[in-house]
C-alpha cells in the first residue's frame, strides 16, 4: 500500500481509503474516489500541482497535498 502522490505517470491503482477522516475525505468520496475504484495516474503539471487521474471514462484534477491522504493499491 501507498499513497496517491507517490504513483508516477501511467501506473494505474485501486483506492483503498483516507489518511484522516472529515471533510476532505467526504468531499474527495464525492469526487468518485472511492474505496474500491480503480484510477489511473495521467500526468503532473511542470510544477507537480495539479496531478491527473482518470477515473473511468471522465477525468479529474488533484492538488498534491489532497492526493497524499489517499491510500491506494498499485495494480499491476
Amino acid at each position: 500500500m501507498t499513497y496517491l502522490d507517490k504513483l508516477i505517470p501511467g501506473q494505474s491503482a485501486r483506492v483503498v481509503g483516507y489518511k484522516s477522516d472529515g471533510p476532505i475525505s467526504r468531499r474527495l468520496a464525492e469526487l468518485g474516489l472511492t474505496p474500491g475504484r480503480q484510477i489511473v495516474y495521467l500526468r503532473n503539471a511542470p510544477l507537480k500541482d495539479p496531478l491527473q487521474l482518470q477515473l473511468g471514462s471522465g477525468s479529474l484534477s488533484l492538488r498534491h497535498a489532497q492526493a497524499a491522504l489517499i491510500a491506494v493499491e498499485i495494480e499491476d
